[in-house]
């Protein structure tokens, strides 16, 4: 059984101040005002699985939302977490429940905020990862086939030359790379056998089991007792306990980076991680003068711009190249350039006792 599991529990921080705390990034309708973007990633993979069968990782505080976005996932199908402890932790909870339907699950771990444009290539390419990750105790992961030297994505190294697994488009990974500096981006791309890491993976249920047990021995335990406890009178309180003592640990660090049985399919399906507020120009129309306007605005000699308004009328004179959004409480004036570090404006915010604007 094919089994999707959506990780819905961030916050979405670039895009502050449109997301928050309440209405993160995966409940907006950045690109589609028909859908939000969870909505999107839910409607793309019903052709790959069933709503049934398809699993939602969260936290309480958008336990509502997730019901009211997505209706037509069962109740049961939503796994919520007691406090963030990053992916490891997310994913490591998750396939408890889904152990449970079917042990042989094939997990297929996708981010809930992320845009695909070709969708019936998307699909072929996680078929292919599926029959990778059957073969044995396979761990494949999705890379991205790069446009331009990026130095806001990790890069997966393949080997392009052996092929341990006799199945086309999929490689063997040399090694993982976190976000590079822009000379070492683009010795990766001249290189030719570099991958954009899209985080997204595939792997039998019993198999990422058995990684964490391996590679990650403190959250196998904690999971073994929260395994024991689900089902009981007990079980909140026990996953409360347990979280408590993990570490904070992506699964890109506790066990991709670690392991030797991974896999790679690269793709080419118009994918791209909406991560910060100038990743929208790569897919909304501009006008004549380079600027993204949705909202009231009127300017003089501004270009290259992204200007998001709420109702109250944007004027702006001789202005290039910046980020303006409005919302009801907030005003955010950003470089285009540097749009990767919102978040850090987000962090000060918190610092600076802004609770109630984040």
């Amino acid at each position: 059984m094919i089994t999707p599991l959506i990780m819905a529990g961030g916050v979405g921080s670039r895009f502050w101040p449109l997301s928050r705390k309440d209405t993160p990034k995966q409940f907006l309708k950045l690109v589609d005002q028909d859908q939000s973007m969870i909505q999107a990633t839910v409607d793309r993979i019903s052709d790959l699985s069933s709503y049934e069968n398809i699993f939602i990782a969260t936290n309480q505080n958008y336990l509502a939302d997730i019901k009211e976005h997505l209706p037509e996932i069962p109740e049961n199908n939503i796994t919520v977490e007691p406090m963030g402890k990053n992916t490891a932790a997310c994913i490591g909870l998750a396939s408890l429940y889904i152990e449970q339907q079917d042990p042989q699950a094939v997990m297929v771990v996708l981010p809930s905020d992320h845009l695909i444009e070709d969708e019936s290539s998307y699909l072929e390419i996680l078929n292919t990862a599926v029959e990778v990750a059957k073969k044995g105790d396979n761990l494949v992961t999705i890379g991205i086939e790069p446009t331009q030297p990026e130095t806001g994505y990790g890069y997966i190294a393949y080997d392009q030359d052996e092929r341990e697994i006799e199945i086309d488009n999929a490689f063997a990974v040399k090694e993982f790379t976190e976000k590079p500096d822009l000379k070492t981006a683009e010795n990766f791309i001249e290189q030719g056998n570099y991958l954009w890491n899209s985080g997204m993976f595939v792997w039998r249920v019993d198999t990422i089991r058995k990684m964490f047990k391996k590679y990650m021995p403190n959250l196998h335990k904690g999971l073994e007792r929260m395994k024991e406890a689900i089902g009981t009178e007990q079980e909140e309180e026990v996953l409360v306990e347990e979280f408590k003592k993990l570490d904070s640990i992506s699964i890109d660090y506790g066990i991709m980076e670690q392991a030797d049985n991974i896999y790679v399919v690269p793709g080419d399906f118009g994918w791209d991680d909406v991560g910060t507020w100038s990743s929208l120009e790569r897919f909304k129309e501009v006008d004549l003068d380079g600027n993204l306007v949705e909202g009231n605005h009127i300017g003089l000699e501004t270009k290259n711009s992204i200007i998001h308004g709420n109702g109250k009328l944007i004027t702006t004179v001789g202005l290039d190249n910046v980020i303006i959004v409005e919302t009801d409480d907030a005003i955010m004036v950003c470089d285009k350039d540097k749009a990767q570090d919102v978040k850090e404006l987000r962090n000060k915010l918190k610092s600076e006792g802004y609770e109630d604007c984040l």
